[in-house]
């Protein structure tokens, strides 16, 4: 069933929503220092579930594609990030993920033919900078290792992100097969680091089940769905933007159920963050209709057709 943009824009908005309460789930109710265990049981049961219900499985050039996306999407993604959050403090990986927008924006004009706009630009520094305000604490200096990962997991994402708007989808595979091949191929390449790294998997109590249970099928199998159905629908840029909501849900949720504290100043870089969200989503109809020069892209139908930079086309 065809839906609305403003209501495909709140669906896709869930996915990051979802991702913003990982850490809560993590820290409450899940084994600590197993982060790639963590990743590897998000990734790999929801990719093979998905999978099973679309029955679809690559052809041709789309096994290498599906294992690209799916190690930048996932496979890299996942290690980069716990790994930066594990060395630096006080939400500094947040700070330096919400530069999603801004690296998007850049690789949308070298891979889409897609040129930035000052709107675009400002809006991207101002919610890497109200998510900064909302996520920073005061801290020493800062670990090089973590934030190399931090801007390698941010890099991996937004090129992820881009490339799946540019390669679109086979002819006749939906966003669910697509899901599905992303996350089995990352979750396949986490799991020999996982078991280097951290050893055989530990003893899980019935929290420790259901957390992870809820990784699985809520926070990636249906939250990466609604992700990668909105990059096929929407412009790169636009789904990019909705990513500041991540961060922003997890100092909510802090909030609500851990007992922290909103100070004025995190109050303020969630209303900049609020802002720049919604103004990444406003699409002129000017910008809509197709520059001239765009690049060529195989259809749906087979055909050779320009691609529509803000409507259905495909991404990750």
């Amino acid at each position: 069933m065809a839906v609305g943009r403003p209501a495909l824009i709140a669906l896709t908005a869930l996915a990051p929503i979802s991702w913003g309460t990982t850490y809560a789930v993590t820290t409450g109710f899940l084994p600590p220092d197993r982060p790639l265990f963590t990743g590897l049981t998000r990734a790999l049961p929801a990719g093979l579930l998905l999978l099973a219900l679309a029955r679809v499985l690559p052809r041709g050039a789309w096994w290498c594609k599906a294992a690209v996306l799916g190690a930048l999407n996932i496979g890299a993604f996942f290690p980069l990030l716990f790994l930066s959050a594990y060395r630096l403090p006080g939400g500094t990986a947040a700070a330096v993920g919400s530069a999603g927008p801004l690296f998007v924006v850049g690789l949308s004009a070298l891979l889409l033919g897609q040129r930035p706009t000052v709107r675009s630009v400002l809006a991207g520094v101002v919610a890497a900078f109200g998510v900064s305000l909302v996520v920073l604490k005061a801290a020493g200096a800062l670990d090089a290792l973590g934030v190399a990962a931090a801007l390698a997991s941010t890099a991996s994402m937004s090129a992820g992100t881009v490339l799946t708007k540019r390669w679109g989808r086979p002819d006749g595979v939906g966003p669910l097969a697509l899901t599905g091949w992303q996350l089995t191929a990352g979750g396949l390449l986490i799991a020999p680091l996982a078991l280097l790294v951290e050893g055989a998997p530990p003893a899980l109590d019935a929290p420790a089940v259901g957390g992870y249970l809820y990784l699985a099928l809520a926070n990636t199998a249906l939250a990466y769905w609604l992700w990668f159905r909105g990059i096929g629908r929407l412009s790169a840029t636009q789904v990019t933007f909705l990513g500041p909501l991540s961060p922003l849900t997890a100092a909510v949720v802090g909030w609500a159920m851990l007992g922290e504290t909103l100070t004025p100043v995190q109050l303020v870089g969630m209303a900049l963050a609020f802002g720049a969200t919604a103004a990444g989503q406003l699409v002129s109809r000017a910008r809509m209709a197709e520059p001239s020069g765009s690049f060529s892209s195989p259809s749906r139908n087979g055909r050779k057709d320009s691609m529509d930079l803000t409507g259905p086309a495909l991404r990750r």
